[in-house]
């Protein structure tokens, strides 16, 4: 089971951190990976955290202003978002699948938590 939340309102150039919260199996067996939709729009990869090497990779639109990190011992994973702008609007997932290595596609991930909505105002 997975559990985003931190969204919220924040104004344009803010920061604002999201976590996921991994239950019924721990983080070092699993890929997770953080998802977005804005209305009116698809569903779009933002990041994933690989199983793999531990090793993190991002939208090439998003490098540099969002991070994804973890605390093992909480079981729990992070999405930083900084510089944040209206074009972020959108609701947030986080993913989860057994394997070390997925792809970017949300159809490869298997475990969904509810979106946590995040606001940017211009």
């Amino acid at each position: 089971q997975l559990q985003a939340f931190g969204g919220g309102l924040v104004q344009a150039g803010g920061s604002l951190r999201l976590s996921c919260t991994v239950s019924g199996y721990a983080l070092r067996d699993v890929s997770i990976g953080w998802f977005r939709q804005a209305p009116g729009k698809e569903r779009e990869f933002v990041g994933r955290l690989l199983r793999s090497g531990g090793r993190t990779s991002y939208a090439d639109s998003l490098k540099g202003r969002f991070t994804i990190s973890k605390d093992s011992a909480k079981n729990t994973v992070y999405l930083q978002m900084n510089s944040l702008k209206p074009e972020d609007t959108a609701v947030y997932y986080c993913a989860a699948q057994r394997a070390g290595w997925v792809g970017i596609q949300d159809s490869n991930w298997m475990y969904w938590g509810q979106g946590t909505l995040v606001t940017v105002s211009s």
